[in-house]
Parts: C-alpha cells; structure tokens; sequence
C-alpha cells in the first residue's frame, strides 16, 4: 500500500535514537528511506535489547519499512557511492538526513556541489556542537529535579528529547522540501538536542514561571502540577493515576465513588473553589484523604468497573509486560499493529504510523531489513550499476 509521502526519496545516515526515528517516521508514511551503514552495522547495530539470535530489538524497533545498504565509507569507492545515492537526480529525491559529523565529503558544501537543491537535515548534540545525548541534555532540563519525590534527580526511562528531535527533524525535512517545490532552493537544517529541550521547556511555560514569578517547579512525586492529580493504591496490589482538570470530570469523580457529598464538604472548610483546578490543587491533600480509602477497598477490576463510561479521567500503571499482556490498545485490536515477521527475531507485533489519514492511509506495519540487505537492488536499480560491477565492489570489501 502507497502511502502519503509515496515517491519521495531519503537517505538516512544515522545511529541511536532521533535520527533513525525520524527517517523510520517518513518511511511509515511511505517514503523511500534508504539507511547507508558500514560494513557489519554502525555503532547501534547490537543495542540492547536483543532477541535470543543476538538480533537487536532496538534496531529493528527503529528501522522499520527502510531500505539497507552496506558500504565502506572510510574509502574513497564507498564514499563516492554514498555520494551518487545522495544526491541522485529526481524531483523527490536529494534528501538525507545525519547525526553524524558532516565534515569533508558528507558535508552540505561538499554534497550540494554535486546537487545544488540538497536539503540536509542533521542534528548535532549542543548549540556549539559539542557532543550529547538525551541524558546529558535532559539533566540540565529541569525535570530530573521536579520529578519524584525530591531530594535526588530522577533520570527518565523515556528519551524524549531523541524522540522530541526524530520528530521535529521530519518535519524540517518536509517543509524544506516544500520550499523546495516552491523555489528550486536546497538547504542545510541543523537541528541542537539541547535546543530541542530547551524549547521545549520554554513552551510549557518553565522559563516565563522563573523570569516573571522567580518560582522554580519543586518535585511533587506523582501529584500534578496546578491540578488535581495523583496515583491511588488499589487492593491487590495495582496503582492507578487519577485526573480531573475540568469541572466535568471532577464531579465525575464524586458521582462514580458516591463520594460526592464528602468532597464537597472540603471547600467550605478549606476556603477553597473546587470549581477551579487552583483551588483543587490547593486542597489536594484534604480531597486524596477521602479517596484513598475508596481505592484501598476495591481491585482494579472492581475500579475498572466502577468507571466505566463514567466521565473519569484516570487509567491503570502498567510496566512492559502488563502493556503488552493486558492492554487492548498495544494488540492487533488496534488497527496501527499487525503481526509481522522481522527477519532475525521471528513473529512480532509491529506498528504503523499512528497518524490516521482519511485520504491517504498508512501503509501497513513493515518489517525492519536485515543489515545490507538492499545494497545489490539500491546500487544496480537506482545507480545503474552491472552485476559484475557490483560484484567487483562486493569482492573488493566496498559494498556489503
């Protein structure tokens, strides 16, 4: 199945985890993304976590639907290769995406040489250009110091600033191709991991709360921010999140547990709107009181339940397994998985973009290739080459 981004062509020069995502994000969307490794994989080739074959479940998690092509690229011939894929003529193609160092033949002025309309996306780790990754940024975010209970920074599971990056840089990619279309114009786009953070920061408002009220966002454990918001133990032993941020769903929650009358006593005694999220906030403590017994009686089941099409805003923790185990939504019921046989690991369940188009759907959920797989198809299709100009590259170690 074509989809959306059909006929658009992408080199991907990449390792780890913002780069890879955002050509797998282009690819999912039916572009043509044709992953240039060396020989034997680059960098991330055996991040955990592995499949029982030593096959990487990272890699192949990143690198779904793409194409793989091997190519020594410490020599001159692969080099050259590398180049001609890049910069291949087409009106959708010229594109490539790195993070890795764009100097002499990778650079944009190198490129563009052979290619005057090359947009080249490439991410480097700070501002400067020193290196970084998702934790060396996100330690200096902020968040690590406001998450749990205090005391301690947190470091998050979740690389959302490589996430954030994947994301923004495929979008960079697509709106430099547009101007592209519009004005015959290539260009360089260089995307900071530190930047990606830091606005990020800025946009929820964190900066503005410091310069405007000199306050700074102290750890709150699992309670929420200027919300009523907090995790409920349950009687066999589960934990739930619950949320009200309108008034719609705060009442809710009186009306499910039949505590409606007891939570309503605690404004007038607390002089607080719980009209309002700032006044629920303010009497957060005093209202958890009451509900924490109402969860302590019941299991999840029985809360599950309780809230059906209730209004309530609130949802079970899970780890890995319990998602994988007990989730509707991370199964083939929902129609972004599919089952699929990856190469290396066998049978898995695989997603598709999660972005619904009414026009345009998704392409199925696509398999990651194995490493070098497309480089005969990739060198002889698209650059012309014979079968024995490519074996000679193969014998001589330059293609893989």
């Amino acid at each position: 199945m074509a989809g959306i981004l059909d006929g658009l062509r992408l080199v991907e020069v990449s390792a780890f985890v913002a780069a890879p995502l955002g050509g797998m994000t282009l690819a999912q969307l039916g572009a043509e993304v044709i992953r240039i490794d060396p020989l034997g994989g680059n960098i991330d080739i055996a991040r955990w976590p592995l499949a029982p074959s030593g096959t990487s479940l990272y890699w192949a998690s990143l690198n779904k639907a793409k194409r793989s092509v091997c190519l020594d690229l410490r020599r001159p011939e692969g080099q050259e290769i590398a180049r001609a894929l890049i910069t291949a003529p087409g009106e959708n193609a010229g594109l490539l995406l790195t993070n890795l160092p764009a100097s002499g033949w990778m650079s944009h002025a190198a490129l563009a040489a052979h290619r005057a309309d090359l947009i080249m996306a490439r991410l480097i780790g700070n501002p400067d250009g020193s290196a970084a990754v998702d934790y060396t940024v996100n330690c200096a975010s902020g968040f690590p110091m406001a998450t749990g209970p205090g005391g301690a920074p947190v470091n998050h599971v979740l690389p959302a600033w490589d996430i954030a990056a994947g994301l923004y840089l495929a979008t960079g990619l697509l709106a430099a191709e547009r101007r592209r279309r519009l004005s015959g114009h290539g260009q360089e786009i260089v995307l900071s991991l530190a930047d990606v953070m830091l606005a990020s920061v800025s946009n929820l408002g964190y900066l503005a709360d410091v310069a405007v009220n000199g306050a700074v966002r102290a750890a709150m454990g699992n309670e929420l921010y200027g919300a009523l918001g907090r995790d409920f133990a349950t009687a066999d032993g589960r934990r739930i999140m619950l949320v009200a941020i309108s008034n719609r769903q705060w009442r809710a929650i009186g009306k499910a547990t039949g505590l409606a009358e007891r939570l309503a006593m605690i404004g007038p005694l607390m002089d607080a709107d719980l009209d309002s999220e700032a006044g629920r906030f303010a009497a957060r403590r005093a209202i958890f009181a009451v509900l924490e017994p109402w969860f302590a009686a019941r299991s999840l089941a029985e809360i599950t339940a309780a809230f059906a099409a209730s209004g309530v805003l609130w949802g079970p923790y899970q780890d890995f397994g319990q998602l994988a185990r007990e989730d509707a939504r991370a199964s083939a019921a929902n129609p972004i998985f599919a089952e699929i046989d990856q190469p290396g690991v066998g049978r898995i369940l695989a997603n598709a973009a999660p972005l619904a188009f009414a026009v345009d759907p998704a392409p199925p959920p696509a398999p990651a290739p194995v490493l070098g797989a497309d480089t005969e198809a990739v060198l002889c299709g698209l650059l012309g080459l014979s079968a024995l100009q490519y074996a000679k590259l193969r014998d001589a170690g330059v293609a893989g």
